[in-house]
């Protein structure tokens, strides 16, 4: 049996978290001595990659792409409904820890712009109503 990597580890520790989507402190440090590495090690894997935060964040993470595809096709309008209708701005969580609303850099789905992931789930050719029923049923199935 294969060992799994840090990357992986904390991938497994962050998905454990299903209520705060974070890496804890004290969890991490368990993995960095299980995985023979620094805890300054570990948490700067943690602090590098996006897809990880060592802050507590809602329960979906709504991660929207800013590359000039989704720019051009109108992601402004769509951010701003989102914005508007979550009551929150970038890097901030809602008040009930439904939704962490983040930038991504690019989100490879130029042919659908603009768009956005919630989780895992891909959302594209979105308009500011369709991102706002998205969210709304999301809220309904919470």
């Amino acid at each position: 049996m294969q060992k799994k990597s840090l990357i992986e580890k904390l991938h497994d520790l962050q998905k454990d978290q299903k209520n705060t989507n974070h890496l804890p402190k004290n969890e991490m440090a368990d993995i960095a001595k299980e995985s023979n590495v620094s805890t300054s090690k570990a948490y700067g894997v943690a602090t590098f990659y996006t897809m990880f935060s060592v802050k507590p964040r809602g329960r979906h993470i709504i991660r929207v792409c800013e590359n000039q595809a989704c720019h051009m096709a109108g992601s402004e309008n769509v951010v701003e409904a989102l914005k508007k209708h979550l009551g929150i701005n970038f890097n901030e969580t809602t008040s009930d820890g439904l939704f962490t609303l983040e930038h991504s850099s690019c989100l490879g789905m130029c042919s659908i712009a603009p768009c956005l992931m919630i989780d895992e789930h891909p959302y594209g050719n979105l308009t500011p109503s369709k991102v706002v029923d998205i969210i709304q049923k999301m809220k309904a199935g919470a």
